[in-house]
């Protein structure tokens, strides 16, 4: 009986892999030098890694639009992670780039999410608007840098560069492999069409609504033409496949075209471009920036999303001033941090790990502590 090692996979990959995916054995290495595995590369370690952290099961019980618990079917931030690593995944093997790192920075995008939602992510950036802000893609690598605590001999999960690299999308988005470029756009994809499904099933937008999205009407009359029979609740659920398979086909298409035209052989050729290499078609992306627009106006802002998200953000913000006034009702780990990171900071990265239901119970827990 045999098995491969970890040398002949990075072979393998040399061999199949584009000129321009980034290799797992030309990877920068950790900030922590580790033993090489024996029989896992680089990147899928850090799958692996990202995968079995706490803060990854914690999405499960975090808000995507929809307040987490008010619809068994509706998205939560770990069921849109695992979404977006799946077309993360599609799309690195159309264009042999290196599938284990897109899914890997893809799982570990959200990690620094906030509890409801990009609700709760702005409330906690006011909250934190005097002592350094917050940004949830920063506060992913602060997960994984520092908050992860589970090896003894290093602080976090001591991650590839690469895979860090991918996760600071908002401060070199144009200056990483096409591999995080990928991850990126695939999230975009992702919370778009699957926005919508979930608006759709949650009977907050009438058809007439629909029908006013070029991107739907295209994808309706496709499904329309091939299943002629399809009523509803099919029938959504197949416009919305359609138009995940024209936006990962219309990226695959325009992103090896962008890839050829601009020459690059290397990944460090790809990390000198100026522009972004993934990429949709000018079409697409005109037709994206109306479906953006529309979510914001019709879903995102609509009374029964928004309100909601509101009340729930204001018991996060009597959370974070509650903990800043008594420190002492911070965890144990949590306040063993202060001296370092400072009371604000600290508070901060306790709630941005919170699931909106432990919020919901500190805020019920406080508020009776202060009434007794």
């Amino acid at each position: 009986m045999s098995w491969k090692t970890r040398e002949e996979m990075e072979a393998d990959e040399q061999r199949v892999l584009a000129p321009y995916a980034q290799k797992s054995g030309e990877s920068r290495g950790r900030k922590y030098a580790e033993p090489r595995h024996a029989y896992r590369m680089e990147f899928q370690r850090d799958r692996a890694r990202i995968i079995h952290a706490r803060a990854f099961r914690r999405l499960e019980y975090k808000t995507q639009v929809f307040l987490n618990g008010t619809g068994d079917h509706l998205r939560t931030r770990l069921t849109h992670t695992i979404e977006v690593a799946s077309i993360s995944r599609t799309i690195a093997r159309a264009l042999s780039l290196n599938e284990d790192l897109a899914e890997a920075i893809a799982l570990g995008h959200d990690l620094g999410h906030a509890p409801f939602g990009h609700s709760g992510e702005e409330m906690l950036a006011q909250c934190m608007s005097e002592h350094g802000g917050f940004e949830h893609n920063e506060q992913s690598l602060r997960v994984v840098d520092l908050l992860e605590a589970v090896y003894p001999d290093f602080p976090g999960l001591n991650l590839s560069h690469e895979v860090r690299e991918g996760l600071q999308k908002h401060r070199n988005e144009n200056r990483t492999t096409l591999e995080a470029q990928v991850a990126n756009l695939a999230d975009e994809i992702t919370y778009y069409s699957h926005d919508l499904d979930d608006a759709v099933d949650f009977a907050i937008l009438s058809p007439a609504q629909l029908e006013e999205i070029a991107v739907w009407r295209r994808s309706h009359a496709a499904v329309s033409a091939r299943y002629p029979e399809a009523r509803e609740p099919q029938l959504h659920k197949l416009i919305i496949r359609d138009i995940i398979d024209v936006q990962v086909r219309d990226v695959v298409k325009s992103s090896a075209e962008a890839i050829t035209t601009a020459g690059v052989k290397s990944p460090p050729e790809v990390r000198q471009h100026e522009q972004r290499l993934i990429c949709y078609s000018a079409e697409l992306c005109a037709a994206n920036r109306e479906l953006r627009r529309f979510l914001y106006e019709n879903v995102y802002y609509n009374p029964r999303v928004a309100e909601v998200n509101l009340q729930a953000c204001e018991m996060l913000r009597t959370v974070f001033e509650a903990y800043v006034s008594a420190p002492d009702s911070l965890g144990e780990g949590a306040m063993k941090r202060i001296d370092a990171e400072g009371l604000h900071r600290t508070v901060c990265d306790y709630i941005a790990g919170m699931t909106d239901r432990y919020l919901l119970e500190e805020h019920a827990r406080l508020v009776a502590r202060q009434i007794q």
